[in-house]
């Protein structure tokens, strides 16, 4: 989930009040008109005395967001990388397994303390678990013991395919014990849902 604020939308020659989100890779907004952003559209962002003001190929549109202008700007013209998204900085442990990124692993390769793609650490900060059908949920199990005491699982799987869905994810990762709290943009094709252990577990 990205930043929410109501606001108002200056846009097409229409005014609405609504609410705005900045969501990882566009703005939305929801009000008497909608509109959806794709921040590869945007051709211009300026924040000026409270106002975040967009331009695209086909329109234009500015909204009232006060101090909250100048943020949302920075993340729209610097948006994070897939390591920052996923929380992976410098020093950590590292285990990757069936997630096929040649350039992400050679980023994750570069940053980690230690790194393995072909098995898993002990005591992993990070483990990134591929998943392209639903069967290979099974796995969790054989994976999040591997885990540090606050270490996240990251389950990689496709956008909208019938072959496995978001919450057979959310449930594979329910039924080995653990925690379901982020959802972020992988890539343009796969996504990535987090999953840690319980407080009381850790």
């Amino acid at each position: 989930m990205g930043a929410e604020q109501l606001c108002t939308v200056r846009s097409g020659g229409k005014t609405s009040k609504g609410k705005a989100l900045l969501e990882t890779s566009e703005i939305i907004f929801r009000g008497d008109f909608r509109l959806k952003i794709p921040f590869a559209s945007l051709q211009s962002t300026v924040a000026q005395e409270g106002e975040l003001r967009l331009k695209w190929n086909d329109g234009s549109a500015v909204f009232e967001l006060g101090e909250c202008a100048e943020k949302w700007a920075d993340k729209i013209l610097h948006p994070k990388s897939t390591a920052e998204k996923l929380g992976i900085k410098p020093g950590l442990t590292v285990s990757v397994c069936a997630v096929r990124d040649a350039d992400f692993m050679r980023e994750l390769r570069a940053s980690a303390s230690a790194f393995s793609n072909t098995k898993l650490l002990q005591e992993s900060d990070l483990i990134l678990m591929g998943a392209s059908e639903s069967a290979d949920l099974s796995n969790i199990n054989g994976v999040h013991p591997a885990l540090a005491a606050s270490g996240a699982l990251w389950i990689v799987y496709p956008k909208g395919k019938q072959e496995i869905k978001e919450v057979e994810v959310i449930e594979a990762g329910r039924a080995a014990g653990l925690v379901d709290v982020k959802v972020v943009k992988f890539s343009e094709t796969h996504t990535a849902l987090k999953f840690v252990r319980p407080k009381a577990k850790r």
